[in-house]
């Protein structure tokens, strides 16, 4: 396939419409799929993701899809909505404007849709709907539609011109979709369908053969019983005219095809001397643990005859040799002990043994439980929403066996205090009493901390090294400690503290991952605005190719995902609120630069650079996801508003008719915006 391979995944939660309920899964629909579909390990897709907008948007952005691709392309399109028909029985999506009294020219149809299929010159088409086509529902249930409408009545066959297409649908049509498992759980997740989808591709499950790849046909044939057993009212359907087998995902379920033991030593493994099946026993045991699986599986399977079969002596030999390459994980237990909800804590799953068994996949049993594999384990994280205990399992299946692992702990509100430490009593009169003994200490999970991420390491060099270039060109521009400041060296002397301080964070374990890349970003988006000597842009070069290697590091990380979501809290507000103060301080100060001489004006457009971009990079901190990052992108804002404060205040003139209210204004704007910041940092933290 040299043709490209692109997914557009359309999510409509929210609605203008009171008659249209809302939705919670779409967002985490279109997020997790999203996630999986770009994750390279898994798939090759170029993902774009819709998300809340009106229907002339949504029909746009499938029409530029479809009419932009090229014979070879594989394109993939996932609808999670609401399915509603007219009174003729035309199907359509919701969009956000929808009005059910006005589908035509509110809703997308799914006629329209049709048509770009049919005349798209992609041979390879697949269209996923996660969106309802029955009325009723029962407690417990969102339903994403009215009335019966068949989503594959309104995708027919034909037409295509020999082109493949497949339709895969989440229910058929008198059933409904069902959103998670109860209607006032106000945390978003995944439809059943959607969430099915996901895990199918993510562990690879889907590969029902096990040769590495996940077809389509495979795909639904997971997505079916998978389904089915989630909920045994919901049953998926499909509508798959395609030429050949469209491979939308690898997988890591390769089968190991066992390679034929040597013919002598076959031989010897059947000799009728015991003594020579003894020495057989000892070269399989040799090639058990080879690298080559291929070999060690059937040395294996040599093995296992030899212990069913032959005497017992010669059985027990065998079975000793072919235990030491089962399947076995370090611990079987891992206990998270005390999670504060909210955090995604991490834990590791390692795998011991020859690499036989080690070539193993991990299925785990809650969708709460996220399993990452790795060579010699995998990396499992938490995802959940609920107060109160969790116990889970994880299934490590290779060709030599399987090993269950419980994941167990408990969901708090908030850590919980430490308990006082107990002095030890006086030894009084009499025989001392025999120390108790002391309890086998449980085998807790440990949150691994990330691994030295080198684009983490040069971000962190470049930071210094813009911090220690400020150094000797601060002091270059004056002669002496009263030109230092006269000279305005002094202004420097903020971004040298601020970039030092990213530097570090992004060196120290606990803020590598989010905070130091998050106040890195912040600070080189302002401290990035040509200003002051020239001799700046070497900083300003620093600190940008800086916050791109963070940038990288963070996207390297699978662990999170940045994201936007919406402003919450009393500090979001109040950041807003200093920002724009600070913003508005600017924006007079240019304004009194221009009253004050034309010839300034050039000095005022800096002013007003400064207060365009603090004022998005003040947006973008309380909106970013995980709150985290955002608040450490808005530390970083804030420290970078700070230096350009400062560089603007030596900038103006020194005359009586220019008052400086405006400065002043942004300067304590700023400076309120990095105390709501500290309380922000505490909140998340806590």
């Amino acid at each position: 396939m040299t043709g490209e391979r692109r997914a557009l995944i359309i999510a409509n939660g929210e609605y203008d419409n009171p008659g249209l309920s809302a939705l919670r899964s779409p967002a985490a629909d279109a997020e997790a799929l999203a996630e999986v579909l770009a994750d390279r390990a898994v798939s090759e897709f170029d993902v774009q993701v819709v998300r809340d907008e009106t229907a002339h948007v949504i029909a746009g952005r499938v029409e530029d899809l479809f009419a932009d691709s090229a014979p070879d392309d594989v394109l993939l399109v996932h609808f999670s909505c609401h399915g509603l028909k007219s009174e003729s029985g035309e199907l359509f999506f919701a969009a956000r404007n929808t009005r059910p009294e006005r589908l035509a020219s509110t809703a997308v149809p799914a006629d329209f849709v049709q048509r770009c299929m049919r005349m798209s010159r992609s041979r390879s088409i697949v269209l996923l709907l996660d969106c309802c086509y029955g009325g009723a529902f029962s407690q417990g249930v969102a339903v994403r539609a009215t009335g019966e409408a068949n989503v594959l009545d309104a995708f027919p066959g034909g037409g295509f011109g020999g082109r493949g297409r497949a339709v895969i649908t989440a229910s058929n049509s008198i059933e409904y979709a069902f959103e998670g498992d109860q209607l006032a759980d106000d945390h978003a997740r995944p439809s059943v369908f959607t969430s099915a989808l996901v895990d199918g591709l993510r562990t690879g499950d889907a590969d029902r053969d096990e040769d590495g790849w996940i077809a389509l046909g495979e795909l639904y044939d997971y997505l079916f019983d998978s389904v089915r057993e989630r909920n045994p009212n919901q049953t998926p359907s499909r509508d798959i005219e395609m030429q050949g087998e469209l491979y939308l995902a690898r997988s890591r379920r390769r089968r190991i095809k066992p390679s034929p033991v040597p013919a002598d030593l076959r031989a010897a493994s059947e000799d009728p001397n015991m003594f020579t099946r003894l020495g057989a026993v000892t070269e399989l045991q040799r090639r058990l643990t080879s690298e080559n699986l291929s070999v060690a599986i059937g040395a294996h399977e040599v093995l296992t005859t030899m212990a069913q079969t032959d005497i017992q002596h010669i059985a027990e030999a065998a079975d000793l040799a072919r235990r030491e390459a089962r399947v076995r994980a370090e611990s079987e237990v891992v206990r998270f002990g005390e999670v504060v909800l909210g955090t995604r804590p991490v834990a590791r799953v390692r795998l011991g043994g020859p690499p036989i068994a080690r070539a193993c996949h991990f299925a785990s049993s809650h969708s709460w439980l996220r399993v990452t594999e790795d060579g010699d384990g995998a990396e499992i994280s938490l995802e959940l929403a609920e107060l109160g205990a969790f116990d889970g399992r994880i299934t490590v299946t290779g060709p030599t066996g399987e090993v269950v692992v419980r994941v167990e702990g408990q969901v708090v509100a908030e850590p919980a205090p430490k308990p006082p430490s107990r002095s030890r009593p006086e030894p009084g009169p009499g025989p001392p009493p025999e120390p108790a003994p002391e309890p086998a200490p449980p085998v807790e999970a440990v949150a691994v901390s990330p691994k030295s991420e080198p684009f983490a390491v040069a971000a962190s060099l470049l930071a210094f090294a813009a911090a220690v270039y400020l150094v000797p060109i601060s002091f270059a521009l004056s002669h002496s400690m009263e030109d230092f400041f006269e000279d305005g060296g002094w202004t420097v002397v903020p971004l040298v503290f601020f970039a030092t301080a990213a530097g570090i964070a992004m060196l120290l374990p606990n803020t590598r991952r989010m905070a130091g890349p998050g106040a890195l970003c912040g600070l080189a988006l302002l401290s990035a605005i040509p200003s002051g000597p020239a001799l700046l842009v070497l900083t300003s070069g620093c600190l940008l190719a800086g916050a791109v290697c963070a940038l990288i590091a963070v996207r390297r990380d699978r662990s999170f995902r940045l994201g936007l979501g919406k402003p919450s809290g009393l500090l979001a507000v109040a950041a807003l609120v200093a920002g724009a103060g600070c913003a508005a301080g600017l924006v007079a100060e240019a304004i009194e630069l221009i009253d004050y001489s034309s010839s300034r004006a050039d000095e005022a457009a800096i002013y007003l650079v400064v207060a365009v971009v603090l004022l998005i990079g003040t947006l973008l901190g309380v909106l970013l996801r995980p709150a985290a990052f955002g608040v450490a992108f808005l530390g970083g804002v804030a420290g970078g508003g700070i230096v350009m404060v400062c560089v603007l205040s030596y900038a103006m003139p020194s005359s009586s008719s220019v008052t400086g209210a405006g400065w002043w204004i942004a300067l304590g704007a700023v400076l309120a915006l990095a105390v709501v910041t500290g309380f922000a940092a505490r909140e998340v933290k806590s």
